[in-house]
């Protein structure tokens, strides 16, 4: 899954960038309003996390102009400001959920991993496809019951797919979701966890279109 933070403060940004990637995300961390704007525009998030008081544009235009573009990435909203009205006004402009500075990592990543459920129509954190089941809290694949050695970009493919069961993910599209914009990894690398995946979970876990893209309907 990826995040697009966004946060003026350098040292909480770091730190968010820093904990969702070790909780498996793929995280893009811009710091003013207007390069956010156009990074939510041009980019495809699963959530976005995204600060009030920010230079250049404030969240509020941030958030108003993405609900205007009808852009429906799912968008926590941060903020030392903790009046009701401030509150009000973000949900009331398009905001997925609210949280006030300061606040416990393990929380945002909660409710993060709870906005992105909703957001693909899966209220359960547990995606059960045959025999194999993806837990999206604990970040474990089991098979038959017994956990799956993956690593952290096989887990995310696992999980992109599974969230998206039944619909044909192209190539382009799986790279965005699974990938920061500064990762410069090759394209071929996308066949070896394909590869790797099918012989961990069975080879007709994932199924090849060839030219389109890969699927899971199991």
């Amino acid at each position: 899954m990826k995040v697009l933070i966004v946060e003026d403060e350098v040292d909480l940004g770091r730190g968010l960038w820093l904990a969702l990637e070790e909780d498996g995300y793929s995280v893009d961390l811009v710091r003013d309003g207007e390069t956010a704007l156009h990074q939510a525009r041009n980019g495809s998030y699963d959530a976005m996390v995204l600060d009030l008081m920010l230079p250049r544009l404030d969240g509020w235009s941030v958030l108003r102009n993405l609900r205007e573009d009808e852009a429906k990435t799912p968008v926590l909203m941060l903020t030392a400001r903790d009046s009701v009205a401030d509150r009000v006004r973000g949900l009331d402009e398009g905001a997925d959920d609210y949280l006030t500075k300061p606040f416990e990592i393990e929380e945002l990543l909660a409710r993060l991993r709870a906005l992105i459920r909703r957001a693909a129509g899966q209220p359960t954190p547990r995606l059960r496809l045959g025999d194999v089941v993806v837990d999206t809290v604990a970040g474990i694949v089991r098979k038959n019951g017994q956990a799956v050695d993956l690593t952290a970009k096989e887990y995310a493919l696992v999980e992109f797919l599974a969230r998206n069961r039944g619909k044909l993910m192209s190539r382009s599209t799986i790279y965005e979701h699974i990938y920061a914009d500064d990762d410069e990894t090759l394209s071929n690398v996308l066949d070896v966890y394909v590869s790797n995946l099918r012989r961990k979970l069975g080879k007709e876990f994932i199924t090849t279109r060839r030219g389109q893209g890969y699927i899971v309907d199991v």
